[in-house]
């Protein structure tokens, strides 16, 4: 995998020491992205080692007239730039984890917030599966190799099998397909485990 220059991030006051650990050997950049309301900000606060950097805003009665707010009535904020995090894996891979804002009116942003990185892990909403169509277009368009999470909310519909959830998102067989509970740290590291496979896959090592 692609490696990166080291840097540090203020830690929260009494946090550990947030320098990078001497094994960590692959800098990866990854994007967390997904539609509006999908706990992009959840997950990166979940299993961020760093204090997470967030940009997220009130909404108002302004953005209320072009956002979609279906299905995620009780949200109160939205992320305006991005989130960022940084979590250390074993076999000295450290992730740095992008957020991108899940609306339409911040797709300008989405190619300089993609730049440079290796893959995406792209967090679905069961409950209202097409608001990710034009997320996994985007991706798609990218280029980057990708993992679909859902992530479960309170009224998820349990009925539906995996073969229809990856039939329903037209996604081909080798793309990762998970759950994960973005609230929770261990559940959420397991999904961007299995997009760090997926990107071992497909970007073997370089030999040292």
């Amino acid at each position: 995998m692609a490696s990166a220059t080291s840097s540090t991030v203020d830690a929260e006051p009494g946090g550990t020491d947030v320098h990078l650990p001497d094994a960590a050997q692959d800098l990866v950049k990854i994007l967390i992205t997904g539609p509006f309301g999908v706990g992009k900000t959840t997950m990166i606060r979940s299993v961020s080692e760093i204090r997470p950097l967030h940009t997220e805003e009130q909404l108002s009665e302004a953005s209320a007239q072009v956002d979609d707010l279906a299905g995620v009535r009780d949200k109160s904020t939205t992320t305006v730039a991005i989130d960022f995090g940084r979590i250390s894996l074993p076999g000295g891979i450290v992730l740095y984890l992008f957020g991108t804002p899940g609306q339409e009116r911040f797709r300008a942003l989405w190619d300089d917030i993609a730049y440079g990185a290796l893959g995406a892990l792209v967090l679905v909403d069961a409950r209202r599966i097409d608001a990710s169509f034009d997320v996994l277009e985007l991706v798609e368009e990218s280029g980057l190799p990708y993992a679909v999470a859902f992530n479960t909310f309170p009224g998820t519909p349990r009925h539906h099998t995996p073969e229809q959830l990856r039939t329903a998102l037209d996604l081909e067989p080798a793309t990762p397909m998970v759950t994960c509970d973005a609230r929770e740290a261990n559940s959420s590291i397991d999904a961007l485990l299995a997009l760090v496979q997926h990107l071992i896959d497909h970007h073997p090592p370089e030999p040292r």
